[in-house]
């Protein structure tokens, strides 16, 4: 008996396993050319001659940054005028060596000379003024003395009286009423001798002390008189210290202001130099820190003197001085570049210093394969740096080759391809 076999129409006839593997095989298709084609858009291909590979090292680190320090004198005096006035006269040249004491510029000032008469005359009238007080005080001296003398005779009279009248009272020999009088009289010319006498006190005290004023007074205008004196002798503008007039800027009949800089003298004793540090270090420069650099084939020692905090474009100035001995052909404004030891040297792993630490802060670098035909970004991270090197501290072991150059051409490329 013959069976009818229906036939299956569509897919409706696979199995359902056969479905799943079919899905996986698109997924893992569609995987391997998404790697392939993202490969592809992160590869980049460059020339070998324009790279700059460098081997990954393990040596002693010297951790030490160079940095170019300009020569100063060791001390600068700026010459200000304590007075204004009118140059008259310059005395000594730029660049010429002076002594403490010199005159360096001369200058007039006919104000000042107006101000010196004014005080001299209000002096001499000052002086006048007290003499003829004095004079006056000693009148009035004479005067008291007369006035007291002739109290005092009142009241001896006017006792001798009273008690007459009384010798007499007491004998009968004289009324009552003349006795009573002769009394109140005494008492009255005690009471006035005793109030002349404190007017004469108050009236002394008050004298001394108006005149002790006066004196301090004309004490006073004598020393402003002295002070105004010496501000003319200050037109005489003079150098403080030994050394040499490095600038001085000022013209015959300048009128200069008191106060206003118009040159400096240089300390020549002895030198310093000053520098400016990436502010990367400013957190490890500190006074104390050892220096050295080379002339002429001789090696010189330095120390940090001063670190100031200030930091302007990216930088800050440290002040260093000499040790031992300096250079004997030292010049101010000579440039020396030194090598400023900011620690201990150590063992560790090193790469050159390139320009690739601009683009990639130290975060990432490209580290070619053994066979030298591709390079591939890997993340490290570095340490510290000195002029040659950086300290490697993950990232990358010696033997390694990575390229130091510049990564700006390469955009995101996670891959070179090195042609040879």
């Amino acid at each position: 008996m013959d069976v009818k076999i229906e036939k299956k129409k569509g897919v409706r006839g696979v199995k359902p396993r056969y479905w799943i593997y079919t899905g996986v095989g698109l997924l893992i298709t569609a995987a391997i050319i998404w790697v392939a084609t993202g490969d592809m858009g992160s590869t980049y291909k460059v020339d070998k001659t324009g790279l700059n590979i460098a081997p990954v090292t393990k040596g002693k680190f010297d951790d030490y940054v160079r940095v170019d320090g300009r020569v100063l004198p060791i001390r600068t005096v700026q010459i200000s005028p304590e007075e204004g006035g009118i140059v008259r006269e310059i005395a000594i040249e730029e660049g010429a060596q002076v002594k403490k004491g010199d005159v360096i510029v001369r200058l007039s000032n006919s104000n000042l000379d107006l101000q010196i008469l004014n005080a001299e005359a209000d002096l001499a009238e000052k002086q006048n003024i007290l003499r003829n007080t004095r004079i006056s005080m000693e009148q009035d001296r004479l005067n008291n003395r007369n006035e007291q003398a002739q109290i005092d005779l009142e009241v001896t009279r006017k006792q001798r009286a009273h008690e007459q009248q009384k010798h007499l009272y007491d004998e009968r020999l004289t009324p009552k009423e003349d006795y009573i009088r002769s009394k109140e009289d005494y008492e009255l010319a005690l009471r006035r001798q005793k109030l002349i006498n404190q007017r004469l006190d108050k009236d002394s005290i008050f004298r001394l002390a108006q005149v002790d004023q006066m004196e301090e007074n004309l004490a006073n205008m004598q020393r402003n008189v002295v002070l105004i004196r010496q501000r003319k002798d200050r037109l005489d503008i003079v150098s403080a210290i030994d050394g040499e007039l490095g600038l001085l800027d000022v013209e015959l009949g300048q009128n200069i202001t008191a106060g206003q800089k118009i040159g400096q003298i240089n300390d020549l004793s002895d030198y310093k130099v000053e520098a400016k540090i990436d502010e990367h270090y400013i957190d490890r420069v500190h006074p104390g820190l050892d220096a050295t650099f080379e002339r002429e084939g001789q090696s010189f020692n330095m120390r940090v003197r001063k670190v100031f905090p200030e930091v302007r474009e990216s930088k800050f100035r440290v002040e260093f001085l000499f040790t031992d001995t300096h250079p004997d052909k030292i010049r101010t404004g000579q440039t020396y570049y030194l090598n400023l030891q900011l620690g201990q040297s150590s063992e560790g792993v090193l790469i050159p210093r390139g320009s690739f630490y601009s683009t990639t802060g130290g975060k990432w670098i490209f580290v070619v394969d053994k066979n030298g035909r591709r390079a591939y970004r890997r993340n490290i991270r570095l340490g510290r740096q000195n002029p040659q090197y950086y300290e490697v501290l993950e990232g990358l072991e010696p033997g390694e080759s990575v390229i130091v150059n510049g990564y700006e051409a390469y955009g995101d490329s996670k891959v070179l391809e090195i042609n040879n």
